[in-house]
């Protein structure tokens, strides 16, 4: 942590400065206090909001061009400190290196996207009903954001949120995970030596984010919230935020199926419920939570299924080889550790499970002889457990994907042109990864339909979350 402390001096205290007014961080591989971060003040909160005002008309002022070429120059000094970063992420998050540099490159990604998109934020021209009227729209700045943002992409979810409202000429206030708060405090170290002003973007800490939360939901200058977290807190958000009606972006819970027909090319199969599943330990809202597998190619998936899981290694991601790292704490391990056990009292049958290292390590696991009551088949699982359930029509595979509240992400693999029509159509998911467990990318819109969220991220349409349309008619 030397080196990196140094790069971002005066950013956190050191784990041995334990002081009133601090809260620790810790390592989940270890259990290491590697820093200390000091809380805001709630009396501080209002001297917040004033702030970020004072940012959004110094905003205003700036062209779009001004603010892409600073995010041009914030992206470029992500990319500088990748290293760095990266070893930061792993430490307070506990996902492996490889998957921490990937995660800085996608960081990196929207910050650059966004820096382009500055310079689209069109207005229109509209045929007038009237020889002497001009009628037009113009985009305009939402305002000042409040965001919050989770433990598991502590890179990529900030610059998903600050960058497009930098794009739009919004001032932001950030409330980042109190699990991983050191590498908000990074990016935004960065950010001000690329050009941001203080006022533009504020990060407030807390171990208490109710009360945080419904300050900023309450107060009238906040015009905007986005959250990327459970269900549960974001219905919470929309109640508080609906007093003042704020405009909303949320990005909720996943339970997300993984359809296998007997069309589909098994090893890519394989390779790719690898990828949706394990990324971060499972510890993602688009992993792959719930396996669908079709009789007729069933015991050839499960048998290279499980050839391929028993080669992840396990351990701390700073070192080499690991693809598997730590869940965020022990409380995760033991929630990982009730579903599993209940899906064993309930009838499943546990099939493959890896060494267990200890600590919140939960080993590599694969269910099968699921039923779709068991709450494996139902609950966002968050840990490295594939539960397989068995199919016989693409109408049950359909059905079966389908009965949850959740809507966020899906995947299937089929190489049937017309299944893989009818399905991605029919999949009530805001997206579908078909022959490929990676779908992320800042070029596309990410978000969910049902009770997975309102709004998308990334893509141009990421940008107009920040904006408001204004319509203007003119008589001359």
């Amino acid at each position: 942590m030397d080196k990196i402390t140094s790069r971002f001096k005066g950013g956190w205290q050191q784990p041995e400065s334990a002081q009133a007014g601090f809260f620790a961080v810790y390592d989940p591989a270890t259990h290491e206090v590697i820093a200390r971060v000091e809380e805001t003040a709630l009396d501080s909160f209002a001297q917040v909001v004033v702030n970020a005002q004072t940012g959004l008309a110094a905003l205003r002022q700036k062209t779009a061009t001004q603010r892409a070429q600073i995010l041009r120059t914030w992206y470029e000094l992500i990319v500088e400190n990748r290293d760095v970063l990266a070893e930061l992420v792993t430490r307070e998050s506990g996902k492996p290196l490889s998957e921490s540099l990937a995660e800085v490159d996608y960081a990196a990604g929207f910050v650059i996207w966004y820096g382009e998109e500055a310079k689209r934020a069109y207005g229109q021209i509209i045929p007038a009903t009237a020889i002497n009227q001009k009628v037009s729209t113009i985009k305009q700045p939402v305002g000042v954001v409040f965001g919050i943002t989770p433990w598991n992409f502590p890179l990529a979810m900030i610059t998903r949120k600050v960058a497009p409202a930098y794009a739009a000429g919004c001032s932001f206030i950030l409330k980042p995970s109190e699990t991983t708060p050191l590498s908000a405090i990074a990016l935004h170290h960065l950010a001000l030596e690329a050009g941001f002003e203080a006022q533009d973007w504020q990060l407030v800490h807390t171990q208490e984010p109710k009360a945080l939360a419904s300050y900023f939901c309450d107060s009238a200058a906040v015009q905007k919230i986005t959250f990327t977290g459970s269900t549960q807190v974001g219905r919470s958000l929309m109640e508080q935020g609906a007093s003042t009606i704020k405009r909303m972006s949320l990005e909720l819970g996943g339970n997300a199926p993984f359809i296998v027909f007997a069309s589909a090319d098994v090893d890519a199969a394989v390779e790719g419920l690898i990828a949706a599943k394990y990324r971060n330990a499972g510890q993602t809202c688009i992993a792959a939570n719930r396996v669908f597998v079709e009789s007729a190619c069933y015991e050839e998936f499960l048998t290279k299924l499980t050839a391929k899981v028993a080669t992840l290694k396990q351990g701390n991601g700073l070192q080499s080889g690991i693809a598997l790292g730590p869940l965020i704490n022990a409380k995760a391990k033991e929630r990982v550790t009730s579903v599993v056990n209940e899906a064993l009292i309930a009838g499943a049958t546990l099939h493959y499970q890896a060494k267990d290292l200890g600590g919140n390590f939960y080993p590599a696991t694969i269910l099968t002889e699921i039923k779709a009551e068991m709450a494996v088949a139902n609950q966002e699982l968050f840990g490295p457990i594939i539960a397989i359930q068995q199919f016989t029509t693409e109408d049950e595979a359909i059905a079966f994907a389908n009965n949850v509240p959740e809507g966020l992400a899906s995947y299937f693999y089929s190489s049937h042109a017309g299944q893989i029509e009818r399905v991605g159509n029919a999949l009530q998911f805001g997206m579908v990864g078909i022959n490929t467990g990676a779908i992320s990318n800042p070029a596309a819109p990410f978000g969910g339909m049902k009770q997975s969220g309102l709004g998308r991220e990334g893509a141009q349409i990421g940008l107009d979350e920040y904006l408001e349309v204004k319509y203007l008619c003119q008589t001359f």
